[in-house]
């Protein structure tokens, strides 16, 4: 009998308060008599210390038990064996030969059981932020201090080649870059003054469910259904969530998978669907590629679905805000490539840069650009590493980038200089600096300083 597990299934059985129910096998809860010899050699075990009674001194009371429950006590004592003398030692053994049987369904129940825990993983991560965000052009600042976000993960495992797995994010307060924003235009219900409607995008519900499958004869992968999926080092042709299906195959004799996508928006009135082939690897023993190529299932110039909007509408005589849908915005792009590029250029030092260029008539190029020294490892506290960035985002230089909480949006050029620190095992610090200009080349352009610092618990 493994003691390990037999210890599993005593403080399972004792947690179901040795109810006799739980984790027992049909035939097994026959009473065992009060005169029969087991009582007196638990009351033995007890007063020897091999064991340890209920609150009250007893196992169950004024109540018989089972010998289901029996073989939990016994299960208890084998765990103490070598604690034990020879007289202990002798009825113990003698209890595991009265009941084997219900010995072997415990420890069969509680293989069963451990199997079915095994196959479910929760993790995630909490995150609390403080930005002070200030618009140098207008002279206006935000400070924003009530932004928390948790991301809460969930992996099942259905079989060794397949897992089943869900995000659910929650940022009802939080004033980044999930947020969404809607318009209600105001006086005659047109489009010529608008008034924003903001609120967060996630409250807690789950919202994407995805399933990822590996062949191990092959190598190859797949992943289907609705995820954060990203193009890129950075993530600057694509990182947003998505319906859809990627695989990737191993290219045999190189470093290189080759992989091919198709993802359709998850956006409210959006029917924008992007679909491709790319490649990632290493090509040498520093330097690694990134490359993908997407084309839209939209001309460019075509209608992207709808939107929705909110006006000003007289109802009886009060003003109200009502919701519509009105037209999307025009497709400027109908395809689009990302090179991306990770080079060691010495011992902790990294420099990771990505090109992206669509098929739009104007500021239809994005870099970015990314030096690292060092980073972080959850698991060593005192870990540390520092950063700096470039980043060129044109206004149509992507198809659907990851805008990174509000703090990179594409019509932006600047740079980005922060830190990052593990103060404690799973606790993560990081505080950035970033001095950019919003709308670059364009009537609304404006210069932008931001400050950030959060720290993520990872669990």
């Amino acid at each position: 009998m493994n003691k390990k597990i037999l210890s599993a299934a005593v403080a399972m059985a004792l947690a179901a308060g040795i109810s006799g129910t739980a984790m027992a096998a049909e035939g097994s809860l026959a009473d065992v008599p009060k005169d029969h010899w087991s009582y007196q050699a638990v009351d033995q075990l007890v007063k020897d210390g091999i064991i340890e009674g209920m609150p009250d001194g007893t196992y169950a009371g004024d109540r018989a038990i089972s010998r289901y429950e029996m073989a939990v006590i016994v299960a208890r004592a084998t765990d103490k064996m070598e604690a034990a003398n020879i007289a202990d030692r002798a009825l113990i053994e003698k209890m595991q030969a009265e009941y084997g049987s219900e010995l072997k369904t415990l420890q069969a129940d509680v293989n069963d059981l451990k199997e079915q825990v095994g196959k479910v993983n929760f993790h995630g991560m909490f995150r609390a932020q403080y930005d002070y965000d200030k618009n140098t052009t207008a002279d206006t600042i935000d400070k924003g201090t009530n932004r928390y976000y948790l991301d809460l993960r969930g992996d099942y495992k259905v079989n060794d080649n397949w897992t089943v797995k869900f995000q659910s994010e929650t940022n009802r307060h939080y004033a980044g870059g999930h947020d969404r924003t809607n318009e209600a235009a105001i006086g005659n219900g047109g489009d010529d003054d608008i008034v924003h409607k903001t609120w967060s995008g996630h409250d807690g519900n789950i919202q994407r469910i995805w399933a990822d499958g590996y062949f191990p004869n092959s190598g190859a992968w797949v992943s289907v259904g609705r995820a954060w999926r990203g193009l890129g080092f950075q993530n600057v042709l694509f990182g947003n969530e998505s319906d859809g299906v990627q695989f990737g195959v191993p290219i045999k004799g190189t470093g290189l998978t080759a992989s091919g996508f198709w993802m359709a928006s998850t956006g409210s009135g959006n029917k924008e669907s992007l679909y491709g082939v790319g490649t990632w690897g290493s090509i040498g023993h520093c330097v690694d590629i990134n490359m993908a190529f997407a084309k839209s299932s939209l001309s460019k110039g075509e209608i992207n679905g709808t939107r929705t909007a909110y006006r000003i509408a007289d109802v009886s005589g009060h003003k109200v805000i009502e919701q519509y849908e009105k037209p999307g915005d025009p497709n400027a792009r109908s395809n689009g490539y990302v090179i991306s590029a990770g080079v060691d250029l010495a011992k902790n030092v990294r420099l990771i840069g990505d090109y992206v260029r669509t098929n739009a008539d104007f500021q239809n190029s994005s870099t970015a650009l990314r030096l690292n020294y060092k980073g972080t490892n959850l698991q060593d506290p005192g870990s540390f590493g520092v950063y700096a960035r470039y980043i060129k985002y044109g206004k149509n230089g992507w198809l659907a980038g990851d805008d990174e909480w509000g703090s990179t949006w594409n019509g932006t050029k600047g740079w980005i200089v922060g830190f990052k620190y593990v103060p404690a095992k799973n606790v993560e610090w990081e505080t950035l600096y970033s001095d950019q200009t919003r709308g670059y080349d364009q009537d609304w352009e404006f210069d932008r300083k931001l400050v950030r610092t959060q720290v993520d618990f990872h669990f």
